[in-house]
């Protein structure tokens, strides 16, 4: 049994002490029993997992969190109630394919079921995927947010403006932002064009996706927990929280998960793959250590997995599943339905370090 240890709240004189206080002692043994979901409390995200009088709220608790650290404040007169079961709590979807946007397959089903689900088990999410050109705007009632766009982005030493757009899926109550760009998604299909070839520039766009995403995130000053990439265009999204955005206090403390399905360019990166992916300090020489051949179609897979804390293999991929396993990275394999949000959820408190 864990040993409990003895916390003195005595010296706590002010309301505003109180958070500092919590992430001091964030690694304390639950007094009146446990979450059967967590076998300790972990005070990561104060803002998420204190509730009392005086103004302090907290997000409404998974109904299944019924289990609470009652902590006393004598020189405030308060009492805190400290569930256990909302230290991880936002998770950030960057997918490629989402229904009713595209039509259906493996990943588009998976890119709207998954985050609904894992919404409906009292999760906070932002769902964020490419403005495709196949994708009616007007039949999705999408709609540019002006306050977030705006901002060029530079690949390869080119500028890019970033557009915003936004729409909504009514039946689930989530909210969708699309990433768009004249030049790598206006009148253009996903990874290949209306004759079935593939697109020369596609690692460019993933890079751009990428940096677009994490910017428009920073601009919502909404701090992840967990973020889930699905699908090719979301590769680079790994490599960039693990060495550009590697200091930036809304990516600090995220962790990443990619889901790889079947789909990935097969042509080989593009001449300017290593300049177009260089950002800050996410350059080729960072790659180098993993053992990635930028010249290979493979190395936008193999990034994703090597700088990603765990996978989701939603696809039979025997290369990619050996490569994970000698970068050490832990894996499921589930096809990415509703049926399998149980097993997410349960792999993502794995990867976030709460099992």
């Amino acid at each position: 049994m864990q040993k409990k240890n003895v916390l003195s709240t005595e010296r706590v004189k002010n309301r505003h002490d109180v958070p500092v206080f919590l992430q001091k002692n964030r690694n304390f043994a639950a007094e009146e029993g446990n979450c059967p979901h967590h076998k300790h409390l972990c005070f990561q995200k104060p803002r998420c997992i204190v509730m009392g009088r005086r103004g302090w709220v907290a997000p409404p608790l998974p109904p299944h969190s019924t289990v609470y650290t009652r902590l006393r404040f004598p020189a405030l007169h308060m009492t805190l109630l400290i569930s256990p079961y909302t230290t991880m709590k936002k998770i950030l979807f960057i997918t490629q394919e989402i229904l009713p946007y595209v039509k259906s397959s493996q990943m588009a089903i998976a890119g709207r079921e998954i985050p609904q689900s894992v919404q409906e088990n009292g999760y906070e999410i932002r769902t964020f995927m490419p403005r495709w050109g196949n994708i009616n705007e007007r039949r999705n009632q999408l709609h540019e947010v002006i306050r977030l766009s705006g901002l060029n982005i530079i690949v390869d030493d080119s500028d890019h403006p970033l557009i915003i757009k936004v729409a909504s899926i009514q039946q689930a109550r989530m909210q969708v932002y699309f990433i768009d760009n004249d030049d790598y998604f206006f009148k253009r299909q996903m990874l290949n064009d209306e004759n079935g070839v593939e697109y020369p520039d596609n690692t460019e766009r993933a890079v751009f996706y990428a940096r677009g995403v994490l910017e428009t995130v920073k601009k919502l000053r909404w701090a992840p927990d967990i973020i889930h990439c699905h699908g090719w265009i979301s590769s680079i999204v790994p490599f960039f929280i693990k060495e550009a955005y590697a200091d930036e206090p809304t990516f600090q403390n995220a962790k990443v998960v990619f889901s790889a399905y079947d789909e990935f360019p097969q042509l080989p990166p593009a001449e300017n793959f290593p300049s177009a992916v260089s950002y800050r300090s996410a350059t080729p020489k960072a790659i180098a250590p993993k053992g990635i051949d930028l010249t290979q179609p493979e190395a936008i897979a193999q990034m994703a997995v090597a700088f990603s804390d765990g996978l989701i293999l939603s696809t039979q991929n025997d290369a990619l599943k050996t490569f994970a396993q000698e970068q050490n990275v832990p894996l499921i394999e589930c096809k990415g339905t509703k049926a399998d949000t149980p097993a997410i959820i349960e792999f993502y408190n794995k990867v976030f370090g709460e099992e």
